[in-house]
């Protein structure tokens, strides 16, 4: 990703040294968010140009943010600055789509079901097994039965997994440092205790050594995508994501929620806190696969 990132930082530095429109304060602002919008580019695309900036990227980088839990005025900065340097080059290949547009793009990301099946869960285990992938199943069971986000899982250690093994509750740290703790089912302390016996001490369970945790998470998306036309349901146009496991495991917390007798808020919020974010809406984003049952009706 570095050299992608490098490579677009440079291109971009030149044409911030040759603006003069709008004040300083909003040239930093603008500034400092197409630097995201630059890594966003170099590591999901390795983008090298960014005269090649198409609408698919604005599109994903949209949803990118608001699955991140940004709020709408920060995507909207972010949206802003994009269009303010797309406007300096010279020669851009592409016309980015309009507000209205985009917008219209995050209203329909929200209402998208991103849940896998359980037939598609197992039928992407047998793909890790057949590969020999042991990281991988124990990997996609955390996505799946406790919500972890990609990064978080391969940032576990040996440490992280003994704890989780004696207290049966896996404590993590989040996006933000938010700091959370998620109960763990038998089948991920089995398979823990499986990855300490062949992990050395203080060592990451699933980052082997001298791969850095970047190419692992790297490797990982790659083997997701070459067998996703395998485990996918015959028909199914819902995206098969990593991310789509905590979707899964939202809406099944959901469910056990308001079934104990919470409220929608209160079960929303009761998933807000498993997820590791503190935003009401952005917890609607994970129940869309329920429609209105997962509390679109209000509190």
């Amino acid at each position: 990703m570095s050299k992608h990132f490098d490579n677009l930082v440079t291109q971009l530095d030149k044409l911030a040294r040759h603006n003069r429109q709008g004040s300083f304060r909003t040239r930093q602002r603008y500034y400092e968010a197409m630097l995201r919008f630059c890594r966003f580019l170099a590591g999901r695309y390795r983008l090298e140009r960014l005269a090649n900036i198409a609408p698919k990227h604005v599109f994903a980088y949209v949803e990118f943010l608001q699955a991140s839990g940004k709020a709408p005025s920060t995507v909207k900065t972010d949206l802003a600055a994009i269009r303010f340097f797309y406007d300096l080059m010279p020669s851009p290949r592409y016309e980015l789509p309009s507000n209205s547009g985009l917008f219209l793009q995050r209203r329909t990301i929200g209402g998208i079901d991103r849940t896998w099946s359980t037939p598609e869960f197992n039928r992407m285990l047998m793909c890790a097994l057949a590969a020999g992938r042991e990281d991988y199943i124990t990997i996609l069971h955390l996505g799946r039965y406790a919500a972890l986000r990609i990064h978080e899982c391969f940032r576990i250690d040996t440490a992280t997994a003994a704890k989780a093994i004696k207290e049966t509750a896996l404590t993590i740290k989040g996006k933000g440092g938010l700091v959370r703790t998620v109960s763990m089912s038998d089948i991920l302390l089995e398979r823990f205790k499986k990855h300490l016996k062949a992990t050395p001490r203080g060592h990451k369970l699933f980052v082997s050594d001298g791969v850095s945790t970047h190419k692992a998470i790297k490797d990982f998306q790659a083997f997701l995508a070459a067998n996703r036309p395998y485990a996918q349901d015959a028909g199914s146009d819902r995206p098969m994501t990593f991310h789509g496991l905590r979707h899964t495991r939202a809406a099944e917390w959901y469910v056990e929620f308001v079934k104990q007798g919470q409220t929608p808020y209160q079960a929303r919020k009761a998933v807000s806190k498993l997820l590791g974010h503190g935003r009401d809406d952005v917890t609607r984003i994970y129940l869309a696969s329920l429609g209105k049952e997962g509390g679109a009706d209000g509190k």
